[in-house]
């Protein structure tokens, strides 16, 4: 069965992106995702079977899978060495813009077009899912660009190559 796999053409062309860090990176991603979801709607339904409003059961919600994402995509995603600090915060603000959006668009959903609270949450969930997962990777959990500078000391074959200098 190997044989037969490595020999499909389909198998070859696809075997350089399974094996690549961005599909282990996205494929970590969805898996702490789908636990961070988990989180997020454990406490929302538990707040909403109690009587809470829904508003405010998905900002509770949202402060427990904030704080279970940061920790997971961290340490498990990202992979990540930057300043906890400056991070964090990072982290909690942008995803505050996704709780924001979020809670709008329940509000939509629940007040005119009349969905139950969990269908809202559901529906809602594929929007706040994309933009944390480009939030993450284009704003929070970059890693540091090398630094170019180019020397006019440095030979212009050197300079075109566009080769790192550290000082």
């Amino acid at each position: 069965m190997k044989k037969f796999l490595s020999s499909h053409k389909f198998y070859r062309q696809l075997q350089p992106l399974l094996q690549s860090n961005s599909f282990r990176e996205l494929f970590s991603y969805l898996l702490t995702g789908g636990a961070t979801t988990l989180v997020n709607y454990a406490v929302y339904l538990t707040l909403l079977h109690i009587g809470a409003e829904y508003l405010t059961a998905n900002t509770i919600a949202w402060v427990f899978a904030v704080g279970f994402a940061y920790v997971t995509n961290r340490k498990f995603v990202f992979h990540s060495g930057n300043q906890i600090g400056k991070e964090l915060f990072s982290f909690v603000s942008l995803r505050f813009l996704t709780l924001i959006t979020e809670n709008l668009l329940l509000a939509f959903f629940i007040q005119s077009c009349q969905f139950r609270p969990v269908v809202s949450k559901i529906a809602v969930s594929f929007v706040t899912v994309a933009a944390n997962y480009i939030l993450c990777k284009c704003r929070i959990f970059q890693k540091p660009a090398p630094c170019l500078k180019v020397s006019a000391n440095l030979p212009a074959n050197q300079q075109q190559k566009g080769e790192e200098i550290h000082e």
